[in-house]
């Protein structure tokens, strides 16, 4: 970001509007996991976590990609340059 000379502007915390993405992910791991499991200790909660990330990308399906799974998705190795126009 530096090399783009590009400043981050800092989001509010809990603003979905600001951040729609993060929000959603968390609102999506909280009804699907936490929700329905009591974690021990914080140990537990980082398994439980870890194994939800891995299904997240794996396994569960998203509608963005046509009812296919990140980790499947074929990823483009080529670079190029990006063109901006107004």
């Amino acid at each position: 970001m530096r090399s783009l000379k590009i400043i981050p502007i800092r989001t509010s915390f809990e603003s979905a509007w600001q951040n729609g993405v993060a929000e959603r992910w968390a609102a999506s791991c909280r009804r699907n996991l936490v929700d329905h499991i009591i974690a021990t200790n914080e140990q537990h909660l980082n398994r439980l976590l870890s194994e939800y990330v891995d299904y997240y990308h794996e396994d569960r399906t998203h509608l963005g990609l046509g009812k296919g799974t990140p980790h499947g998705r074929t990823r483009s190795t080529i670079s190029g340059r990006v063109i901006s126009h107004d």
